[in-house]
């Protein structure tokens, strides 16, 4: 397996992990892996009636920094392009409040690691 498809596999099971932790609080997927030419969503959930965005990060080490700090101003900027595309392109969701969280996961993905929830990280 090349570095390249480990790094995806540990992606996509951290946000497997995250998944599962959001299901077990009371939020509902409505999509995952939603993608546009803006950029793509990881998580789209509900909250009660709040539409929310997950950015799930995911880093083995923190040698450049934590998966937090990892959702820069740019990171930010891109993730509200997309939710913007997504809310127009699914009217059904349109006129419902919406959040932005970050799921960050930090350490070994066959080790239960620490999953850190931030609801609300940024505004839009």
């Amino acid at each position: 397996m090349t570095p390249g498809n480990t790094r995806k596999t540990a992606g996509q099971e951290a946000e497997a992990y995250a998944l599962r932790h959001l299901q077990q609080q009371g939020l509902q997927l409505i999509t995952q892996n939603w993608s546009c030419k803006r950029g793509e969503l990881d998580l789209v959930m509900l909250d009660g009636d709040t539409v929310v965005f997950v950015e799930v990060r995911y880093r083995r080490h923190a040698g450049w920094g934590g998966a937090l700090e990892s959702v820069d101003f740019r990171k930010q900027e891109k993730l509200i392009l997309a939710a913007q595309w997504f809310l127009q392109s699914e009217s059904k969701w349109s006129d419902s409040p919406c959040r932005f969280d970050v799921v960050a996961i930090n350490g070994d993905p066959g080790a239960a690691p620490a999953l850190n929830w931030l609801q609300h990280a940024f505004e839009s």
